[in-house]
């Protein structure tokens, strides 16, 4: 299995980059690596599913908005997400995410706290997509 994201430094933050074949995939890899630095995904059991969906037409603003409310319904259910799916169909964008809530004891790492428009790209490349953007810790 190959690691379709990786992290740079950016100051007091964290900038991810994610890859994909598909603009979706890109966007499902880049929610895996926010969610990666709060938790190890192999330590996550993708035992509950919670659905996604918003309107948005542009792809750099859809990215941060997908992130944002994956990272608001993860405080709202008390859960860590290591599994995403996203489907778009014009401006409409629907989707889901798998994870666990957080268990007495679990491993915690660095708390994100949102997607920023800081360094936001979303870039259709030889190989698929590439997206970035810099999330707040």
């Amino acid at each position: 299995m190959s690691i379709d994201y990786r992290y740079f430094d950016h100051e007091a933050d964290i900038g991810i980059e994610a890859e994909g074949r598909t603009l979706e995939a890109a966007f499902a890899n880049a929610a895996l690596a926010t969610f990666a630095i709060m938790a190890e995904p192999a330590t996550v059991i993708p035992e509950r599913r919670v659905e996604v969906a918003f309107e948005e037409a542009d792809a750099e603003l859809a990215l941060v908005t997908w992130l944002n409310r994956l990272l608001a319904l993860a405080r709202l259910h008390g859960v860590v997400f290591n599994a995403f799916e996203l489907r778009r169909e014009g401006d409409r964008w629907e989707g889901a995410a798998w994870g666990m809530p957080w268990r007495p004891g679990a491993d915690r790492g660095t708390e994100v706290k949102g997607a920023t428009l800081t360094m936001l790209k979303v870039e259709q490349t030889a190989k698929g997509w590439r997206v970035r953007c810099i999330v707040d810790v």
